[in-house]
């Protein structure tokens, strides 16, 4: 590759020079997800017309996945051949747009606050997160050059946790707690990268500490009816006490049922085993392709199939540490590392809520959820890690030194 350097153009150049591994591993998640949507979604119901033409639930709902792949792959692969110091120009209009959607999706008579818009359905709290990891990692790095005054530990802190603060309120008060709750990892994560100095950090977790009880008693019962209700229920089962499983405890008591009961090797993919709790109904189905899929693999491939799983997205955000060290700027390196904080957060919701490690949050799992527009927000993302990596060794314009 060395030898016909010389002749290579910058496009062929940046592409033989991406990080494999993540490509590899994340198509891997992908193509693996495909499968588990054909058999998480097979018991739903859809028009006459569509099951015609596919057979079942969960054929439509792979094939429309496999489109959503496709389109994830066009936005990918051109993140990763544009250098993120231009993409990152998108922040601020990027980020306006997204709050704006999600206070139109407030207005919505919806209970998962999805907007529809050209035909496509979406969830704009999606879009918030990735916006504002945009945002922070630009403004983290070029507004000390306006005024050095910018590059103070407190302004820092203020503008990272206001850049938080408000998409997280407006999540919180549409009642979707899962992804509320993924913005505190990354916010964590932007603090400590972006400088923050460890007794900042100290004092403001032990405030956080003092104030989690208003927050719970006062505060979480004004921006979310179900919230208090799913963490009691999670600590009453973590304590090994009574509840109504056929009530409130109902998914929480089932999907971890179908986890523990699954074994090494599972009942098999697609498998109508009368004792599989899928099979029966047990596992909500409405959900069981997107929020609930990890209890689905579980049950399904057992714990063999559950390690891989979680081995694999391991490895994807490793490489995503790996390549966040490497960066050129500060700006590449909390891309990367926010990216990271962001997928260890759904990762660790989503199958943390499925082994009674959280409380229900209803959150899809990256790369594996039937989720629509999710699916290309992740490759977006991770197309920007891509970027990172590709142009680690170019030179950043004066202004950006």
């Amino acid at each position: 590759m060395v030898a016909f350097a010389p002749f290579m153009t910058p496009f062929l150049r940046k592409l033989l020079g991406m990080n494999w591994v993540l490509v590899l591993v994340m198509y891997g998640l992908l193509i693996f997800g495909v499968f588990m949507i054909e058999s998480a979604a097979r018991h739903l119901s859809i028009g006459s017309e569509l099951m015609s033409k596919h057979g079942s639930a969960g054929v439509y709902y792979a094939w429309m996945q496999k489109w959503w792949i496709v389109a994830g792959s066009v936005v990918y692969f051109g993140a990763a051949l544009i250098d993120y110091r231009w993409i990152r120009w998108l922040g601020i209009p990027f980020y306006v747009v997204s709050l704006g959607l999600m206070l139109m999706a407030m207005q919505q008579d919806d209970k998962v606050h999805r907007l529809v818009l050209g035909g496509f359905s979406f969830q704009p709290a999606q879009l918030g997160i990735s916006s504002g990891i945009l945002l922070i990692a630009w403004l983290v790095q070029d507004l000390p050059k306006l005024h050095r005054w910018f590059a103070a530990p407190f302004i820092r802190i203020g503008m990272i946790g206001v850049l938080a603060a408000i998409p997280f309120l407006i999540v919180m008060k549409m009642g979707d707690m899962g992804s509320a709750l993924v913005w505190i990892p990354v916010s964590i994560v932007a603090l400590l990268i972006g400088g923050a100095p460890f007794r900042y950090m100290s004092f403001m977790a032990l405030i956080a500490a003092g104030m989690l009880p208003l927050m719970y008693f006062v505060a979480l019962p004004l921006v979310s009816e179900r919230g208090p209700e799913r963490i009691d229920v999670w600590l009453r089962m973590a304590q090994g006490k009574e509840v109504d499983i056929s009530g409130a405890a109902y998914a929480l008591h089932n999907v971890s049922m179908a986890v523990g009961k699954a074994g090494w090797k599972g009942i098999g993919w697609k498998s109508n085993d009368v004792n599989s709790l899928h099979e029966k109904g047990f596992i909500p189905r409405d959900t069981a392709h997107n929020d609930y899929i990890f209890a689905v693999i579980a049950e399904e491939l057992g714990f063999r199939g559950s390690l891989l799983l979680i081995t694999a997205f391991a490895l994807l955000m490793i490489q995503g540490l790996f390549i966040a060290f490497y960066s050129r700027d500060v700006s590449g390196r909390l891309l990367a590392a926010l990216v990271v904080a962001l997928f260890f957060a759904h990762v660790f919701e989503s199958i943390g809520m499925c082994v009674l490690l959280m409380p229900i949050t209803g959150i899809p799992l990256p790369l594996v959820s039937y989720s629509g527009t999710f699916v290309v927000i992740c490759m977006f993302l991770l197309g920007l890690v891509q970027s990172v990596w590709v142009h680690r060794h170019d030179r950043p314009a004066v202004a950006d030194e």
